[in-house]
């Protein structure tokens, strides 16, 4: 495991970083209090080809590698969790199916669609009555003649109102269990497809959450993803895949608080001097770079293991599942650096404390973390 950072790493890590700084939080806490779909920052992601770090060289993208990836997107979060949270569930996420089980045809599609239209992708998974549960799902893919056709409702889908482009995840019967389930790369305009709801949720309210519902429509079988029945293990490769990034997410979440923190304490007087120099705010302070550290080193180990092309699931589950909690934790004691100020609206913690809540629940609960690692450590796998 290499601690350096590569040339263009670093090149890329810096201009994420300035464009959190420059574009993200001059305007986040406007935009995440009146529930605003912030278009132009959007559009500015895509400009400076953030939005699309998924893309590989061959597909005219830049062909960043998995820690590059991840230094971004803990940088993108650094600034706005809500942003960040689209980017990774478009250009990671929701592309690893495409990474994982796509032939070359499927990937030139779905590659050059993501390039030229600027608009976002979504990974459809999550049901009403199949979250941790993906054996359970409802969604059903009917075989019929050059294709199949779709029903079902998929919910809490990031981007799912904005996507251009979803992979998604039917079983052909439900009695099959994990073994029925397909994985497609189907078109927003097929005609069928509507979107329900849209989610007014506690945090990451820059970024668009809503059902997907599809409705007798018709995604022809050049459009399947791998073979019938391996959709789940699409699914599950994906999922490792995208652990890192969550856990990347969770650092960049945790920084954001702890910068902001820091400057505070500097010059928030009491008694006649800065809260810095009490201990214990300097003890809320070292416990939370502590903590940012250890995640940071977590999701490194885990994405240097997928770049060695060695097992990472493990590592993926405990950095994922441990950076999540860390993220809740230093969040919420950012935000009692700030005191009484923390709880307001005026100062940008409160929102990074709720933005961190997410952490724990998708791309796996901490409890499924938890679930997977025991998992594997009762097989041996350390």
């Amino acid at each position: 495991m290499d601690l350096n950072y590569t040339e263009e790493q670093l090149m890329m890590k810096d201009m994420a970083r300035k464009f959190a700084e420059n574009e993200l939080w001059p305007v986040v806490g406007e935009y995440d209090d009146k529930h605003i779909y912030p278009e132009d920052i959007y559009e500015k992601l895509f400009d400076t080809g953030l939005a699309t770090i998924g893309v590989p060289a061959e597909f005219g993208g830049a062909g960043i590698d998995f820690l590059g990836q991840g230094l971004i997107t803990e940088e993108i979060a650094r600034g706005c969790l809500g942003v960040a949270t689209a980017m990774v569930a478009s250009t990671l996420l929701a592309t690893d199916p495409i990474h994982i089980a796509a032939n070359d045809d499927q990937k030139q599609r779905w590659f050059t669609k993501m390039l030229e239209e600027d608009k976002f992708a979504a990974f459809c998974l999550t049901e009403p009555g199949a979250g941790s549960d993906v054996g359970g799902m409802s969604t059903t893919c009917k075989k019929t003649d050059g294709g199949y056709i779709l029903n079902g409702v998929k919910c809490f889908i990031t981007n799912g109102g904005v996507a251009n482009q979803y992979t998604i995840f039917a079983t052909l019967d439900k009695k099959l269990g994990v073994k029925g389930i397909c994985a497609f790369m189907v078109d927003r305009n097929s005609e069928g497809i509507s979107v329900g709801k849209t989610e007014n949720k506690l945090g990451i309210r820059l970024s668009n959450t809503a059902e997907v519902v599809f409705d007798n429509v018709f995604v022809p079988e050049e459009n399947r993803l791998g073979e019938e029945g391996t959709g789940w293990m699409t699914a599950m490769k994906t999922l490792d895949w995208s652990r890192p990034m969550i856990a990347a997410l969770a650092v960049g979440c945790a920084q954001g608080a702890f910068h902001h923190a820091v400057e505070y304490s500097k010059i928030r007087t009491q008694f006649g001097k800065p809260i810095s120099s009490f201990q214990a705010v300097q003890f809320l302070l070292a416990d939370a770079a502590m903590d940012i550290e250890a995640g940071r080193l977590l999701y490194h180990k885990a994405c240097a293991l997928k770049m060695d092309k060695k097992p990472f699931s493990q590592a993926a589950s405990i950095a994922k599942g441990w950076c999540g909690d860390m993220a809740m934790r230093v969040t919420t004691d950012m935000v009692q650096v700030f005191g009484g100020y923390g709880y307001s609206k005026e100062y940008p913690v409160e929102k990074y404390m709720r933005d961190a809540k997410i952490l724990q629940i998708y791309e796996g609960t901490s409890q499924i973390q938890r679930i997977v690692v025991a998992a594997n450590l009762l097989k041996g796998l350390r």
